[in-house]
């Protein structure tokens, strides 16, 4: 399959300017729409978006999110309900002004939440969900960790790195931090919104996951038992950064069968 070719652009959504990044697809193939962390935006994903493009055929469409990568700058605080906003908000309107019908959402972490929230609530649902490491309940593991994180900010060289990726490095880590610190955070859950999703599912999650347990997998499951799964071994909470070659096979073999299927 020959090398796809990226097209980088902004675009103005929900009042907000928003990075993307492009791949068109093969003839009348889906879009996998690709959702990062949440401290994550469009250069975080390096070259996976491009891999997947062609590894699949799929169009891609990886954007960062407002106050992430080059997108515009964070100037308030994040709610409780900041994926709602993304997922019931942001992410169709984006769709709609980048022309893109019954994606394939790809969501890693944060992004995998917003994902859920999407499937379960959108007029216009998508054709299936790829989710890397998702919340979908808080755990003690994952309020532990942002704790952590947030002293290795203050004292190590995290900050140096997140800036080569984020312009307003300080406004991208604190309003990501703060909300999942926040107290009223801790009851956030969206386990119910788990029943209204009818696409197929693909769940992956790495063993050594220092964000999430399998607990949030075995929640997934339960809701959607026909949900597919991948458990990694030797993996953290970014398959695709730990374990490359074994998430680009399952994630593309997944999103090819979807597309086949539609015809």
């Amino acid at each position: 399959m020959p090398e796809p070719r990226a097209h980088r652009d902004y675009v103005t959504v929900d009042g907000k300017r928003l990075e993307t990044l492009r791949y068109p697809p093969s003839g009348k193939k889906p879009t996998i729409v690709m959702l990062h962390e949440g401290l994550g935006c469009v250069s975080m994903w390096k070259d996976f978006p491009g891999q997947l493009a062609k590894s699949t055929g799929c169009g891609v469409l990886a954007y960062s999110r407002y106050g992430h990568g080059k997108s515009g700058r964070l100037a308030e605080k994040r709610g409780v309900d900041f994926m709602h906003h993304e997922a019931e908000a942001v992410l169709p309107e984006l769709l709609e002004r980048c022309e893109i019908e019954a994606p394939i959402l790809l969501g890693h972490s944060d992004g995998g939440s917003i994902s859920i929230i999407y499937a379960a609530t959108a007029l216009r649902k998508p054709r299936a969900l790829a989710l890397e490491a998702p919340h979908v309940f808080v755990e003690d593991l994952s309020v532990s960790s942002i704790s952590k994180i947030r002293a290795a900010y203050e004292t190590t060289d995290l900050r140096q790195k997140l800036a080569r990726y984020h312009d307003h490095v300080d406004e991208t880590f604190w309003g990501w931090n703060d909300i999942w610190l926040d107290p009223r955070f801790r009851s956030w859950n969206i386990e119910e919104y788990l029943n209204a999703i009818r696409c197929p599912v693909l769940v992956n999650q790495g063993e050594n996951d220092e964000y999430g347990t399998l607990m949030q997998v075995e929640a997934i499951k339960a809701r959607l038992p026909g949900t597919e799964t991948l458990v990694l071994s030797e993996c953290g909470h970014s398959p695709h950064r730990d374990q490359p070659a074994k998430t680009l096979a399952v994630i593309s073999r997944f999103a090819r069968s979807v597309a086949e299927s539609e015809h």
